[in-house]
């Protein structure tokens, strides 16, 4: 089984390097549909997982300058809050009964769901924004901060949204940024926010932590791999057969 885990992260690093889309879109739906995992355990090691494997990626993109630190910390104002209140909301439920797994479960689906209309959409996205702002400048502070609390929420709980989510969100917020600028900006916020929920889960009990050290052991050379392979793969058909494959298991747990 161990070999089994491994192989898991290294896919998942190598498709995360090869097309971008978030770790946790893929390895929560892997623990938990593949080797049944339970699922506050699949969502809390993931959230650890992907705050250690981002981490790496705020350090590069920083040295490179596409962090804007004001979209980070208007986010952060609202996710981070959003993380710490459903975590207390998850302190005060038995995580093993049926209507908790069912419910992480469901959110899990529609959180998958959105993120693969969110992937198969973007470049059109971009495409559109790009001749007009379609959210007045002077909302923009405020919708980030409400974009920061819904995605504090949703990470939190199924650990799904802090990419592909929130990269397409910020595409529409921020249309004259560059696409490099909106992605660092993501990651960069994902790391505290994947931090402060995985600890949340650690004090939950939720969080594996052979398992962890298990994927990190297989993302890290899938991560480097799919990303020097990135120019030399038609990514696109690679993005347009993940989606699909979301939306087929997002559907798959919503109406289990």
């Amino acid at each position: 089984m161990e070999f089994g885990y491994i192989l898991a992260g290294f896919v998942v690093g190598f498709l995360v390097g090869l097309t971008g889309v978030g770790g946790g879109s893929l390895m929560t739906p892997i623990l938990l549909l593949i080797y049944h995992i339970k699922p506050a355990v699949a969502v809390g090691t993931d959230l650890l997982y992907a705050s250690i494997t981002k981490s790496v990626g705020i350090f590069a993109h920083g040295k490179l300058g596409n962090i804007d630190w004001l979209i980070v910390k208007r986010l952060a104002m609202g996710s981070i809050p959003a993380s710490m209140l459903t975590l207390w909301a998850l302190h005060s439920m038995d995580l093993q009964s049926g209507n908790v797994v069912n419910t992480i479960k469901f959110w899990l689906g529609v959180a998958l769901i959105v993120t693969s209309v969110a992937v198969l959409l973007r470049n059109k996205l971009m495409a559109l924004v790009a001749k007009e702002q379609w959210i007045p400048l002077a909302y923009v502070p405020g919708a980030t901060i409400l974009l920061g609390i819904v995605l504090g929420g949703l990470v939190t709980l199924t650990s799904v949204g802090a990419g592909a989510l929130g990269v397409t969100a910020l595409i529409l917020l921020y249309p004259k940024e560059k696409i490099t600028t909106i992605v660092g900006s993501d990651i960069a916020h994902a790391v505290p926010l994947t931090l402060v929920a995985g600890l949340g889960h650690a004090s939950l009990g939720t969080i594996d932590y052979p398992l962890l050290g298990t994927l990190l052991i297989g993302s890290v050379p899938g991560i480097y791999l799919g990303s020097h392979m990135s120019s030399r793969v038609a990514e696109h058909w690679v993005r347009v057969a993940l989606a699909m494959i979301l939306i087929f298991v997002g559907f798959k747990l919503v109406f289990h």
